[in-house]
């Protein structure tokens, strides 16, 4: 019987998910500085990025399927241990080359983190609690979000890009020593090797796919190296399906996807995440390319959003738990589009306080009420034994719809050469926000109700009140 909710394995892995989500925002605002400081050009200098979450793309489902096989904790110590070693190697990187390769093995650590720490905390909830378990892991996630842009700029400042990797290792060192001594091993379920071969397609399979969204824009849409990774893709990850049919040990097994709740939730994560990570890009394109804010000031102005998801995050998966996952991701989406909207209104001339306040208040809630009660909905049904794998898969989603929705948004925004061009394709690109996040919480209509029964009521209501004490 696992110890269910206890604080410091929530407030343990809860961490590592900050840690790990940290990176995918810290470092964009070091740009200028890494760029000065190895004298690269554009295109190099994308892969400090994207080889960071192309490898995460790649790797999380069979991170997730490992950890479901080796033990929780074993996994994500040991991406925890891996992300920190690479975040000093990219500290001390002497070349692009290095800094680049160092990324890929933080990204490593980060696929290793993100399903096992998510798992970690669905372990320590009862079922009728578990949506409030994601909102915690998705608070930190949102506060790693928050405070990114503005710590990294504040970092830079202070010294230079070196900073914004140094300041992963105390975090990462003490999450180490703490997790050690305060997380419960529990067996693994089958210590027999996965289905290697299917695992490395299936790496490969989501690498190139999500290659060929990222360099798409640069490559162009119909080149033949850009479909060339999707026929790639669509061949390899085709053979993981058949795979998965017939091998004894599967990497993710056909039965998760039988799950209705599991196809809805990964759909609407898939369709919110593009909506989401367009908006982060396009919130500090427009500030800095039509108001004219410095980097540092568009970290600060988009802080509100963030935060607003961080403050919503927990209490959204305890009205999750009560009234179910789609009469809060429902609203989540609604709010979400109407602060989008409202975003789209700015003009020329910089309105913080009567424009972008108002609506990057109605963005975050929206965010904190529907991206974590997405993923929640995905793993409601799945049984504790496949909790990382589920976790890994709707990680997987979501960071495909990270990155098409980006690539969508530099696509609709291209190159304007006038004020007036900047404008207009700032409103597509609000317009696309809105329309994915609707769709979002439209596929979540189709979620019924959560399967508990009469049975199982009163034990989960006398276990409500110490738990929710401890966590």
């Amino acid at each position: 019987m696992y110890d269910r909710g206890h604080r410091s394995a929530v407030a343990i892995a809860c961490a590592g998910a900050f840690l790990a989500f940290l990176d995918t925002t810290i470092v964009n605002i070091a740009f200028p500085d890494i760029s000065a400081s190895f004298d690269a050009d554009r295109d190099a200098l994308s892969w400090v990025l994207d080889g960071y979450f192309v490898v995460i793309a790649a790797l999380l489902v069979p991170a997730g399927g490992l950890a479901d096989r080796y033990g929780h904790k074993r996994i994500f110590l040991i991406g925890v241990a891996g992300f920190t070693a690479a975040s000093l190697l990219c500290a001390i990187a002497p070349s692009l080359e290095t800094l680049i390769a160092a990324r890929v093995l933080q990204g490593m650590g980060a696929a290793l983190i993100a399903p096992a720490s998510l798992a970690i905390v669905l372990d320590s909830f009862p079922p009728e609690r578990r949506a409030a378990g994601v909102g915690l892991w998705g608070a930190a996630a949102a506060a790693a979000a928050a405070v990114g842009p503005t710590l990294g700029g504040a970092l830079v400042e202070l010294n230079d890009w070196r900073l914004v990797f140094l300041v992963n290792l105390p975090l990462g060192l003490a999450i180490v020593w703490f997790g050690r001594q305060k997380l419960l091993a529990r067996p693994p379920r089958d210590s027999r090797l996965p289905d290697l071969p299917g695992a490395a397609m299936l790496a490969a399979g989501l690498a190139v796919l999500t290659l060929g969204i990222i360099e798409g824009n640069d490559w162009g849409w119909s080149a033949p190296a850009t479909l060339a990774c999707f026929v790639a893709a669509t061949l390899l990850i085709a053979g993981v399906v058949l795979r998965s049919t017939r091998h004894p040990r599967p990497i993710v097994e056909p039965e998760l996807f039988a799950d209705r709740a599991f196809r809805i939730g990964n759909l609407g994560t898939l369709l919110f995440s593009a909506a989401f990570f367009s908006i982060v890009l396009g919130n500090v394109l427009f500030l800095t390319s039509v108001w004219g804010y410095s980097v540092l000031m568009a970290g600060l102005a988009t802080l509100p959003g963030p935060a607003w998801s961080t403050i919503t995050a927990a209490p959204a998966g305890k009205l999750a738990d009560r009234f179910g996952h789609r009469a809060v991701v429902v609203p989540g989406a609604i709010i979400f589009a109407a602060g989008v909207m409202v975003l789209r209104s700015a003009g020329a001339e910089p309105d913080w306080l009567g424009v972008w306040l108002p609506g990057a208040t109605l963005t975050g809630i929206g965010i904190g009420l529907a991206f974590p009660t997405l993923g929640s909905a995905a793993v409601r049904d799945i049984p504790d034994d496949r909790f990382a794998t589920a976790s890994a898969v709707n990680a997987a989603f979501r960071q495909i719809g990270a990155v098409l929705g980006t690539a969508l948004l530099i696509t609709i925004v291209g190159n304007p050469l006038t004020l007036a061009d900047t404008l207009a394709t700032a409103d597509r690109a609000y317009l696309f926000a809105a329309i994915a996040g609707l769709l979002s919480g439209a596929v979540t209509l189709a979620l019924g109700a959560v399967r508990v029964t009469p049975a199982e009521a009163p034990e989960a209501q006398d276990q409500v009140a110490p738990q929710a004490a401890r966590a």
